[in-house]
């Protein structure tokens, strides 16, 4: 057996990168996250302060 026989083949290469669906779906998430957040502490200023 030799050393080469341990990896993968070039096709079956790791897995592709990620980082900018993960960063998609944080902001698709986040802002309207965000946005409801800062309407709630809005609103919840005027109902205690008037």
């Amino acid at each position: 057996m030799s050393a080469d026989s341990s990896q993968s083949p070039p096709d079956a290469a790791g897995p592709h990168d990620r980082r900018p669906l993960i960063a998609f779906t944080w902001l698709w998430v986040g802002a309207p996250l965000a946005y409801g957040l800062y309407e709630l502490v809005r609103k919840a200023t005027q109902l205690f302060t008037g």
